[in-house]
């Protein structure tokens, strides 16, 4: 009896095909795994008849293919054929009839039909052309169908360790088949069908190769061990004092592997490259803009796994975000070098224009790590926030805003840092817009949730007011002034109280958090929801201390006048302030954006609140004057009869001195207390009401004054000028009407019977350019004569002005 055969050798480990020992490893884990061995068995064989089966209808689909291309080649040729044959047969007709005696009507009749024949042949030229590129693009695309289809059939019925070779000659007869669509595009744009069966069998292709392709990556790069581990005796913990260090299997790659990896990341990096030009082609004429920019497919590959693996870290630290963040940043800075000593001398050698390996790899981390909070992080903090409102909550709802406001701070950390990766090394992003500041910035996940960015805003709105809350009611803020409060381009000293510092510093502090914010009409929002509010309540706690102020003594007490020259002082600041925020770059952006729908600076509306409160109160402070003012001269404006006597001592009237000494002293006060430039406004105000008021109640209300009254009311106007002569050179400029009545006064007897008054070019050269002609006719001034017997010149036409 012969002895049976011995059992074929089983092939050495290394004779595995990376696929082959993966699915191993992952059945046969430990010894009690072998139990299953019969289960594994069956699988395998119903994997393999899947694949025969798949196998066979591929043979079939190709056989369809060829049979399609043989008819089509017998189609054109025929088509070439009768082309030719028409041809010949156009010649022999024309031959035919020529001779050396050819009648005038044949001649006639050829040359008619010449354009005729010129179009018919360009048509036939056409076609042949149309036929020859159809033939030459099915050829190319049959090679690509049958280089995919053999790729995937040597895939299945045996592993071969060639398959990147395999990509890079499909990848080779696409671009072929890439740079003939795009020449067939711009010389024959009418060949559209062409193009769109060329473009739809070539969709087809490309979607087997690219996954195959991109399974074949990821099986070398399991080969190379990544994601490396996370966790180990190489991985300390994130918040120990020593320095972790994580291998990167990107530098320990050598031989044969680095090779594999090398040609497998240059397939991935040319079909990612084909594929954008084909984009762009087919999307050209289009507004796209910076649309058909995707991320590198290699460094997905590579962030992927890496941010998976860290998730299961990040799951432990729900309640420690600045572990997640500590960990995510970790992992950028130790792999960030070798994606520069690595993989971009690689994307430069397969033509990806405008890629950096070192922001793929940055901004795909950030995205993961985007992706996290806005699943696991941001709700449990909105719920936070919604349960500390409640009775029975856990936390109070200051620990719900901070929270809140600690997770930020967090964010706008890590940002900073993961930038500094791009700008320490000296290169700038490569496309620097909105969508790409996105990419890099974990505060990206408010430009996706308004509500979130509204909640934000809000916490960080309250907190600033909460803390400026009890420096607004501290009085020594609002008497204490600053110091050195001046416009960069002037001398004038707003005066104002220490409180504006305070407000100031807090708004700038609101809005240098809107800074990091990735896009520029997120961060209008964010600053017309946080800081725009802010400063209305603040304008609002000015307009209630004028209100009090104004309630309890109608201003006419000197500390209520003080208390609104504080406000008066806080608002032009303030106003001057935002006046030259929105002349800097970071406003001018929000403002061409034009986020409310409203022209001009970001913070126009508040600057037009702040001039109208500051106008407003300017004007109440000038009426209060004038009213008192007009009061405490009441007895002087009424003695009609003082104007027709002549006084023994000086020409003065001491009534009108007293008057003129009560609102010296309130204007002297109000120089002390408010700024420059309101100031300005209020002596000028009150001046302008003196003058209006002196003119209608003296030169015009009827009063018959003598060349005495003449002598008193210069006198009383002089000492008038010499009071605002503090604030001005010409006071004589700021009471128009008194100086030229006073100037018509002066005018002789005669020149008054001569009618001079009436005459425009008269006044006009004595300098009369507040009263017109007509108002001289219709109102003249009264004089009384005391040289001989007393009497009224014109009596009959003196009528009182302004009733």
């Amino acid at each position: 009896m012969e002895a049976a055969a011995p059992p074929p050798p089983l092939p050495l480990l290394p004779d595995f095909n990376p696929g082959v020992r993966c699915f191993l490893d992952a059945r046969f884990r430990s010894a009690a795994d072998l139990a299953t061995a019969a289960d594994v068995e069956a699988e395998i064989r119903r994997r393999c008849a899947e694949l025969e089966a798949l196998v066979s209808d591929l043979s079939v689909r190709i056989y369809e293919a060829a049979a399609a291309y043989s008819s089509c080649r017998e189609a054109a040729g025929l088509a070439l054929r009768g082309v030719r044959d028409g041809l010949g047969a156009l010649k022999d007709s024309i031959s035919t009839g020529v001779g050396e005696e050819v009648e005038v009507g044949t001649e006639k009749m050829q040359f008619e039909q010449l354009p005729a024949l010129a179009s018919e042949v360009a048509r036939v030229e056409m076609v042949r052309e149309y036929a020859e590129m159809a033939l030459k693009l099915d050829s190319l695309v049959g090679d690509v169908e049958d280089a995919v289809s053999f790729s995937v059939t040597r895939k299945l019925k045996s592993v071969g360790d060639n398959s990147e070779k395999t990509h890079h000659v499909v990848i080779g007869y696409l671009k072929n088949i890439e740079d003939i669509l795009a020449s067939v595009t711009m010389a024959r744009p009418q060949w559209a069908c062409l193009l769109s069966a060329v473009d739809h069998r070539v969709d087809r292709s490309l979607a087997i190769l690219r996954p195959q392709a991109i399974v074949d990556h990821r099986a070398l790069l399991s080969s190379l061990g990544w994601p490396p581990s996370l966790s180990g005796s190489k991985f300390s913990s994130i918040d120990s004092g020593k320095q972790a260090e994580i291998v990167n299997p990107l530098f320990s790659m050598t031989g044969d592997l680095k090779s594999k990896y090398s040609e497998s990341f240059l397939s991935l990096c040319n079909l990612q490259e084909l594929q954008e030009r084909r984009r762009a082609r087919q999307l050209k004429g289009h507004n796209v803009g910076n649309q058909l920019r995707q991320p590198l497919w290699v460094i997905e590959e590579l962030v992927n796994p890496i941010s998976t693996a860290a998730q299961h870290h990040f799951s432990k630290w729900t309640d420690k975000p600045e572990f997640v963040f500590a960990l995510s940043y970790k992992i950028i800075r130790d792999f960030v070098d070798s994606m520069d000593e690595i993989l971009q001398p690689l994307v430069d050698k397969a033509k990806l224009i405008g890629y950096s390996c070192r922001e793929e790899w940055i901004s795909g981390m950030v995205i993961a790590l985007s992706t996290y909070l806005a699943k696991e992080i941001f709700p449990k903090q909105i719920e936070l926030l919604q349960e500390s409102s409640s009775s029975d909550a856990g936390c109070t709802p200051y620990q719900a805003r901070v929270s809140w406001l600690s997770l930020v701070d967090l964010m706008i950390s890590f940002d900073k840092r993961t930038q500094d990766l791009i700008s320490g090394t000296g290169l700038l992003l490569t496309v620097k817009d909105d969508d790409n500041w996105q990419r890099i910035s974990v505060l990206s996940v408010f430009c996706d949730r308004p509500d979130w960015l509204e909640v934000w805003a809000e916490i960080e709105r309250q907190e600033t007011l909460d803390k400026l809350k009890s420096a607004m009611e501290s009085e020594k803020n609002w008497s204490t002034r600053n110091e050195g409060t001046m416009l960069e381009y002037g001398s004038d000293d707003y005066k104002s109280p220490v409180i504006t510092t305070a407000v100031q510093q807090s708004l700038s502090l609101l809005i240098d958090r809107a800074r990091p914010i990735p896009s520029i009409a997120i961060r209008a929002e964010f600053i017309r929801m946080s800081a725009s509010p802010m400063i209305s309540e603040f304008l609002g706690y000015l307009l209630r201390r004028c209100q009090e102020a104004e309630g309890l003594t109608a201003l006419a007490d000197d500390n209520a006048l003080l208390k609104v020259s504080q406000s008066i002082n806080a608002a032009r600041y303030f106003e001057s302030t935002l006046t030259e925020w929105c002349e800097d770059v970071f406003y001018l952006e929000m403002e061409n954006l034009s986020v409310n729908g409203e022209g001009g600076c970001t913070f126009q509306q508040e600057i037009n609140h702040l001039k109208e409160f500051r106008v407003e109160w300017v004007d109440k402070i000038t009426t209060v004057i004038l009213r008192a003012f007009d009061s405490r001269s009441r007895d002087y404006l009424k003695n009609k009869r003082q104007w027709q006597e002549k006084s023994e001592g000086p020409a003065v009237s001491r009534a009108f001195i007293e008057s003129l000494d009560y609102m010296q002293g309130q204007l002297s006060k109000l120089e002390g207390g408010l700024n420059a430039l309101d100031f300005v406004t209020v002596w000028r105000s009150v001046a302008s009401g003196i003058d209006q008021l002196l003119f209608a109640s003296i030169l015009t209300g009827g009063a018959k004054i003598s060349n005495g009254g003449v002598e008193r009311l210069q006198g009383d106007l002089s000492i008038l000028f010499a009071v605002f002569s503090a604030w001005c050179l010409r006071p004589e400029g700021f009471f128009p009407r008194l100086s030229e009545g006073l100037r018509l006064l002066k005018v002789d007897e005669q020149q008054v019977r001569d009618g001079v008054f009436t005459d425009k070019n008269w006044l006009r050269e004595h300098g009369i350019r507040h009263l017109t002609a007509a108002d001289t006719e219709k109102k003249r001034l009264c004089t009384l004569s005391l040289e001989g017997p007393r009497k009224q010149l014109y009596p009959e036409s003196c009528a009182p002005l302004g009733n």
